[in-house]
C-alpha cells in the first residue's frame, strides 16, 4: 500500500478501553495499535468511568506511546440495576450471564427494563453530551474520519450526531456484533413500540454512515436490506506478537477447553450428553476428561454438565489476563468453539476463534456446517465442526479427537492464516480510511 507523508487523524468512538477485559476492548486496541504503520494516528475517545464486566490491566502494553485518549463522564443505570436484582457491589456480566443461579423474576424485569426503556442500551445517556463534547473539538481538532465501534450501539449514535455537525467527514460506523439481528434480541422482552425504536434507530446508522463495516460476510448481508452506502467485511484476528515464545507445557489430560464467556445461547447440550455417554462407555476415556471452562460461566452450563454426569470432570477458571489465557489455549488438548443456537448463527464469528487458529491447537467447533466460522475452519484445516444436535457426528469427531490423543498425535497443520493477522487487518482498514478521505477530499 502506497503510504502518504503526512499522518492523517482518525476519531475513533468506543465504549471499551483499557482496563477493560474481554473481547470488546481487543478489535480496536489492536487494529489503534498498527494503524501509525500505515499512516494513520489514532485518536480515542471513551468514557471516563465506565462499568466494565471484567478488568486486564496486561493490554495496557498494547496502547501505541503518546497516542491522545480523550475522556468524558458517563451516568449509567447500573446502580439501579443492582437496587433491583439486589446484586449490591457485583460488576455486572455481560451476556446475559448469571453464574450462580437461574434467572429470577427480578433479572427478568431487569432485562425488560434495559430494551424497553434504554434504547438501545443502557449508555444512551452519553450520546448527547459526548455529541456536544466532540462538536467543539472537532472544530479546534479537525479529524480526516470517525469511526464508531459497537456494541454498544450508543457509541454509533454518537458518531451520527457529529455526522449531522460535521457531513463532508467520512464515518465508518464498525458491528463488532449485530444490532437487532444479534441473538439475545429476542429474549430483551420488547414492545412494538420499543423494537420499532430500536429498528429505526439502526436503519438511521446504516444508511447515514460512509460505511458499514462487519467481521463476516453472513452479518454484511444481513445489513443490506437497510441499504447502506457502502458494507465491507473486516475480520477479527489474533497479534502474533501475543503469541508465547518457546515451549507451553501441555496439559497431560484429554483437555478440551472453552476461553472465554459461555452464555446459555452457546451451551451445546448434544456435545455434552455425548461427552457423558463415553464416560459411562469407557472408564479410560472417562479417567483422561478434563472440561476447562475459562471465563464467566452461566448457571445452565454447569447445570448441563451435571445431568450429564461430568461435575467431576469439570475444571472452572475465572476470568484470566488474556496473555495467561493465551497460555491455557497452547496448554490444551483440543480447544472448543461454541456458536450460539440463533437465527443469526451463520454470521457469528467470535473474537477468540482467531486467537484458536494462532494456538496451533484442534478446534472442536459446535455450530452450522454452513456458518462462516465453519468455512474459516475448512479454509485453515484447524478443526471440525459438528452440528448443534447431530450426536452421531459428535461422538465420531470425540473419538478421532481423543485416539490421536492416545496415540500422541494430536496436532494440527494450520494454513492461509496470514490473512488474519491484527496488522494485516489493520492494513486493510487504512486502505479503507484511505479511499474515503480521498472520496470526501474530491468532493
Amino acid at each position: 500500500m502506497l503510504q502518504s507523508n503526512k499522518m492523517k487523524r482518525v476519531l475513533i468512538i468506543t465504549y471499551y478501553w483499557v482496563p477493560s477485559g474481554g473481547a470488546g476492548v481487543q478489535r480496536w486496541l489492536k487494529f489503534t495499535k498498527y494503524l501509525r504503520q500505515f499512516a494513520w494516528e489514532p485518536v480515542i475517545f471513551t468514557p471516563e468511568n465506565p462499568e466494565y464486566p471484567s478488568i486486564d490491566t496486561s493490554f495496557e502494553r498494547d496502547i501505541p506511546e503518546g497516542i491522545e485518549i480523550i475522556k468524558t463522564p458517563i451516568w449509567e443505570p447500573y446502580n439501579f440495576y443492582r437496587i433491583l436484582t439486589g446484586k449490591k457491589g457485583e460488576r455486572i456480566n455481560a451476556g446475559f450471564i448469571s453464574e450462580t443461579k437461574k434467572r429470577s423474576l427480578k433479572d427478568k424485569l431487569s432485562i425488560w427494563i434495559r430494551g424497553n426503556l434504554f434504547i438501545p442500551d443502557p449508555r444512551r445517556f452519553w450520546i448527547k453530551p459526548s455529541i456536544r463534547f466532540l462538536k467543539d473539538y472537532l472544530q479546534h481538532h479537525p479529524v480526516d474520519a470517525v469511526i464508531s465501534t459497537g456494541p454498544p450501539h450508543s457509541m454509533h449514535l454518537i458518531a451520527l450526531g457529529i455526522k449531522k455537525h460535521f457531513p463532508a467527514l467520512p464515518w465508518i460506523s464498525d458491528f463488532r456484533d449485530p444490532w437487532t439481528d444479534i441473538d439475545f434480541y429476542d429474549e430483551l422482552g420488547l414492545t412494538r413500540i420499543a423494537d420499532a425504536l430500536h429498528r429505526a434507530l439502526e436503519r438511521k446508522v446504516v444508511q447515514h454512515c460512509d460505511c458499514l463495516v462487519t467481521v463476516s460476510e453472513s452479518g454484511r448481508k444481513a445489513f443490506l436490506a437497510l441499504e447502506p452506502k457502502r458494507s465491507e467485511v473486516i475480520s477479527n484476528g489474533f497479534d502474533t506478537e501475543d503469541i508465547p515464545q518457546g515451549q507451553v507445557d501441555r496439559d497431560a489430560e484429554f483437555s478440551i477447553a472453552h476461553i472465554g464467556t459461555l452464555n446459555q445461547a452457546r451451551n451445546p447440550y448434544t456435545l455434552w450428553k455425548v461427552l457423558g455417554e463415553l464416560c459411562n462407555e469407557d472408564a479410560n476415556f472417562k479417567k483422561d476428561l478434563c472440561i476447562k471452562l475459562i471465563g464467566k460461566t452461566d448457571f445452565s452450563v454447569v447445570e448441563s454438565l451435571k445431568q450429564a454426569g461430568l461435575s467431576d470432570r469439570l475444571r472452572r477458571i475465572d476470568y484470566l489476563p488474556h496473555e495467561e489465557a493465551i497460555r491455557q489455549q497452547q496448554a490444551s488438548q483440543v480447544l472448543l468453539l461454541l456458536i450460539n443456537k440463533s437465527r443469526n448463527a451463520r454470521g457469528i464469528l467470535t473474537g477468540k476463534f482467531y486467537e484458536y487458529l494462532a494456538s496451533g491447537r484442534p478446534i472442536l467447533a459446535v455450530g452450522p456446517h454452513e456458518g462462516d466460522a465453519a468455512k474459516v475452519l475448512h479454509n485453515t484445516g484447524a478443526g471440525i465442526m459438528v452440528d448443534f444436535d447431530n450426536a452421531a457426528e459428535t461422538r465420531d469427531a470425540l473419538r478421532k479427537l481423543y485416539k490421536s490423543y492416545k496415540e500422541g498425535n494430536l496436532e494440527v497443520k494450520t494454513k492461509s492464516t496470514e490473512a488474519y493477522t491484527r496488522r494485516n487487518l489493520t492494513e486493510k482498514y487504512a486502505e479503507l480510511l484511505n479511499e474515503l478521505s480521498l472520496e470526501n477530499n474530491e468532493t
